[in-house]
């Protein structure tokens, strides 16, 4: 869960809306979701006009960790949860970190949160979504994103605004944990609580395609998902609107933050608040896998999606909403 990318639910509940209030309520919130949807595909559709294309190729490999070792607690699922209203000015008091910033996974941007950002508004919080650099409308060329300093500047550089005494909760997705452990690193007195969502892994190579920004005789610079791999390895859970966003939406990740070694240490990370989410119908990571990650890192607190493929925030997001919120009302 340190420097491996951790990033570190059957539909969601049909009378689960926020707010929702019989078939009004529900009927409500069914058209607010596709409104939103069609706005984030709006913007996705607008920004794969300006995107770029690349050559193909292949390529795999991971990356190490380090450990800290604490025994984590194992937390229920909140999927037969159906109560989703808006917290009560009670419940919302005793959050005392009520901002989260939402960090995406390789090939993603800030898009991929639209659902529980939403969510998490309804509820009187405070989300915030951001673009690493090279990702979602941040055009820069990911062939010029070296490492993990230069593609998680966009996160760094919201954290060294924030007031002198406020702290967020940061919620990484798959490489985006790497993403927040840097960050718990170097800014661990910004950081309440630290969530991964799944993990990270390069995958064989027939699943993706190098990009050599530099040229062939050059190393390869970045690389693409094949579009006919997706469906199986990330959204196998994944509602078929959310599937066409991301594939105008997706775009190029950078090879070399994903390859990079980070430097951990006990005193920063390791004295971090850190919570792991588990997707159990993730075929990108399989439980196991996640249970392993768990053991050899442990974390504060383990919670788990039934249902969830690698992309909770669009198979499940009411779980992942529920989830969310129970962390942050752990004092």
């Amino acid at each position: 869960m340190g420097n491996k990318f951790i990033c570190m639910t059957k539909k969601d509940s049909k009378n689960g809306g926020i707010g929702s209030k019989g078939k009004r309520g529900s009927r409500r919130s069914s058209l607010d979701e596709e409104l939103l949807h069609r706005q984030a595909l709006a913007m996705a559709i607008q920004q794969h006009q300006l995107s770029q294309r690349f050559d193909n190729g292949s390529m795999s490999r991971r990356i190490g960790s380090t450990s800290s070792r604490r025994r984590p607690t194992n937390l229920s699922d909140p999927s037969s949860i159906t109560n989703n209203k808006q917290l009560s000015p009670e419940s919302l008091e005793n959050i005392k970190t009520k901002k989260f910033v939402l960090v995406h996974g390789e090939g993603f941007g800030a898009w991929c949160w639209y659902k529980n950002i939403a969510l998490l508004e309804e509820s009187g919080l405070v989300p915030i979504a951001v673009d690493l650099t090279g990702s979602g409308i941040d055009l820069t060329d990911i062939n010029n994103v070296a490492t993990l300093t230069e593609y998680s500047k966009p996160l760094i550089d919201f954290l060294e605004k924030l007031a002198e005494d406020e702290k967020v909760i940061l919620v990484g997705h798959s490489s985006g944990g790497a993403c927040i452990s840097y960050a718990l690193e170097h800014f661990p007195d910004k950081i309440s609580k630290a969530v991964y969502l799944g993990s990270a892994q390069l995958f064989s190579s027939d699943s993706k395609s190098l990009i050599y920004g530099n040229g062939k005789d050059k190393p390869p610079t970045g690389f693409v998902f094949e579009k006919q791999h997706m469906h199986e390895l990330y959204f196998n859970q994944t509602p078929a609107k959310d599937v066409a966003l991301a594939m105008v939406s997706m775009r190029g990740i950078p090879l070399g933050p994903m390859m990079e070694k980070m430097s951990l240490s006990a005193e920063k990370y390791g004295n971090g608040r850190r919570f792991y989410i588990q997707t159990l119908d993730d075929r990108a990571l399989s439980p196991d896998v996640q249970e392993k990650l768990v053991r050899d890192n442990p974390p504060q607190g383990v919670f788990k999606i039934k249902g969830s493929d690698h992309c909770p925030f669009f198979s499940k997001p009411q779980s992942l909403h529920k989830i969310l919120i129970e962390i942050a009302q752990i004092p």
